[in-house]
């Protein structure tokens, strides 16, 4: 194997994340352990940050530098990085869009025809969709705060911004950012209020430093924090809300519908309550009929009588033979 040749195969195992011993690196490389000693020199003149340890559990491993040198990626990487960018490009994160594409321009200009037409292919033939972009941009600096007193288990300070526009200071114990549409949310324990709270991104202003380091809680939804946004911000926009009871089992109800719809209480073990909501009556209406069971409309009255309105519709549309 000619020598950069052997130099790109050595870095791409060096750049999984794990130590490899100098004799299953010659193995690989079919070489001496002396050569890849060398190899590893040389690559180290190169910039590549090569960490070595000695003893049984030693080898090598590729830290991280000062500097960026060269990444090596296979095809798939190199096409999911492009499209990454690109998506980056387009998010709601401000301040990225322009160095999102510097980066992309310099990767698609060294990428082979065939990968450039797979990125291309993709680029040219994806329409967004518009999306109002109004007041939904968050400084890249606010989320990078952000996640990294999630990562640190380290108590955030911010100034807050409601719908309203009514601003006031929460103190919290965040856990993590779940994207939404355009939008960003921080899933967090509100100390002022004892209680989880969902705060968009782009109304949070950090105060720094952080604070101290807290004891992770149990969260919501077993975990699930995109359920539980979603089910928050889903709850949030609704017109109208409902309560129904259901005559099946509340698991059978739940394996039914999405978190964003709403949530299920058993009765017994043959009865549920559906708490849900939407902005219009008809799409309620649709979506329980669509459970396929029998059901209650206990609230709102305007359900109840947009129902009775639909039952005289499909009863005249369907007729007795």
């Amino acid at each position: 194997m000619e020598t950069s040749a052997r130099l790109l195969k050595l870095l791409s195992l060096l750049q999984t994340p794990r130590h490899w011993q100098g004799a299953e690196l010659a193995e690989r490389l079919s070489v001496s352990g002396r050569t890849v000693r060398n190899d590893v020199e040389r690559l180290r003149g190169l910039g590549y940050p090569v960490d070595a340890t000695r003893g049984s559990a030693g080898g090598y491993r590729l830290a991280a530098g000062a500097s960026m040198p060269p990444l090596l990626l296979d095809d798939e990487e190199a096409v999911a990085v492009a499209i990454g960018l690109r998506t980056a490009a387009e998010s709601a994160m401000e301040g990225v869009e322009e160095t999102s594409l510097r980066a992309l321009a310099k990767l698609e200009q060294v990428l082979p025809s065939r990968l450039r037409r797979r990125v291309g292919a993709l680029r040219d033939h994806t329409v967004p969709v518009p999306a109002d972009r109004r007041g939904t941009r968050v400084p890249t600096d606010t989320l990078v705060t952000i996640a990294g007193a999630c990562r640190d288990n380290e108590r955030l300070r911010f100034d807050y911004r409601n719908h309203s526009g009514s601003a006031g200071r929460r103190s919290t114990e965040p856990y993590g950012l779940v994207t939404w549409g355009r939008r960003w949310y921080l899933v967090a324990w509100d100390l002022d209020r004892a209680d989880w709270r969902t705060f968009r991104a782009d109304r949070i202003e950090p105060l720094t430093p952080t604070g101290p380091r807290f004891t992770p809680r149990d969260l919501p939804e077993g975990g699930d924090l995109a359920a539980y946004v979603s089910r928050r911000v889903s709850a949030a926009a609704w017109r109208y809300r409902a309560s129904i009871t259901v005559h099946a089992p509340a698991e059978a109800v739940t394996a039914r519908i999405s978190p964003a719809v709403g949530t299920v209480t058993a009765v017994d073990e043959h009865t549920s309550v559906l708490h849900t909501g939407a902005d219009e009556l008809e799409t309620l209406a649709v979506y329980t009929g669509m459970l396929g069971v029998d059901f209650t409309v206990d609230d709102p009255p305007e359900l109840v009588a947009h129902l009775r309105i639909l039952a005289d519709r499909y009863a005249r549309a369907a007729p007795t033979l």
